[in-house]
């Protein structure tokens, strides 16, 4: 199995190539969760314009993507205007205006092969900036009374991003944690099966005690967890899971561990169904491989044929099969 990337390898090596030997070029292709790219040169072979397109745009935009992106990549991002239509974001990145040295061309590359991730990041650093803000200003309930109120209090707002058709995160900080829920739906009854037995294995790998800092992970069937249950709208049934991880302010102390969290935490779904397709593929292989062998055994098989003794009228003998 592969390791998956949180940068896309294809503006990665496409941009490594134009860099040093600028071309024409009008290439499109998808990323994972059907997100749309389009790198091309439309007026001349030193500009090259890289056009996005997200499914869940309208969600990220409530959560601060245009300003993190602007943040970012502010000098390369066009504008509203100037954004390829059909697509939800747009890069115009002048080749004659680039660093000279390679260190920083390699870095300039490397963010423009992350925008999924940098515009994917901005709910999840909205929840991250909310609990210490919630952390700071926590007091601890005193009473039973003010038990009761504690809750609400404490907790921010649920983000809702719809990545997928039918598919959504659910983002929500509270004084001492981020709780991150993916729901995720299997279409066919071997990726239902599959699914249980990974996500079981999430739940009880954190028994380890190699793993005792890793993000607690829930799982449920059929049921929404408490936090969204009383959403509008959510699916109940055979086909439908939804995994919880709960992110403590350890796994997201220093900038570098936050962009770490953030990029595996979104690859989470794509990994799941990525193993489960391996999964799938690899007992496919080893079927196809006993049928071989079966077969290799009855090419080699010579059924035995039974000899009878037979006499003439003069007595004399002999065989016949």
């Amino acid at each position: 199995m592969i390791l998956l990337e949180p940068h896309n390898v294809i503006i990665h090596d496409v941009l490594t190539d134009r860099f040093e030997r600028p071309s024409r070029m009008d290439i499109q292709f998808v990323d994972y969760d059907n997100v749309r790219f389009h790198l091309s040169t439309p007026t001349s072979k030193s500009s090259i314009t890289l056009s996005m397109g997200i499914q869940c745009w309208p969600d990220l935009v409530k959560f601060g993507a245009q300003q993190h992106l602007e943040q970012e990549l502010g000098g390369y991002l066009a504008s509203q205007a100037d954004t390829e239509p059909e697509y939800d974001v747009s890069l115009i990145i002048d080749l004659e205006q680039l660093p000279q040295s390679q260190e920083e061309k390699a870095a300039l590359i490397s963010k423009f092969a992350h925008l999924k991730s940098i515009a994917m990041s901005s709910p999840f650093l909205a929840a991250f900036e909310e609990q210490k803000t919630l952390q700071a200003n926590y007091k601890e309930p005193a009473g039973a009374q003010q038990m009761d109120l504690a809750p609400s209090e404490q907790k921010g707002e649920l983000k809702i991003v719809k990545y997928r058709e039918e598919e959504a995160i659910f983002i929500q900080a509270s004084h001492d944690r981020v709780t991150i829920i993916f729901s995720t739906v299997f279409k066919e009854e071997t990726d239902r099966v599959y699914g249980r037995v990974f996500l079981q294995e999430f739940v009880d790998a954190r028994r380890l005690q190699s793993l005792q800092n890793a993000p607690q992970v829930m799982y449920s069937n059929r049921e929404p967890p408490l936090e969204i249950r009383h959403l509008p709208g959510l699916k109940n049934g055979e086909d439908w899971g939804y995994v919880t991880f709960v992110l403590f302010p350890r796994h997201f102390a220093t900038p570098e561990q936050t962009i770490s969290t953030i990029n595996r935490i979104q690859l989470f779904r794509d990994y799941l169904h990525y193993h489960i397709k391996c999964s799938k593929a690899y007992m496919h292989s080893r079927m196809r491989y006993r049928v071989a062998e079966f077969l290799k055994i009855l090419n080699r098989a010579k059924p035995e044929v039974a000899v009878q003794d037979r006499k003439t009228a003069t007595g004399r003998s002999f065989r016949t099969r």
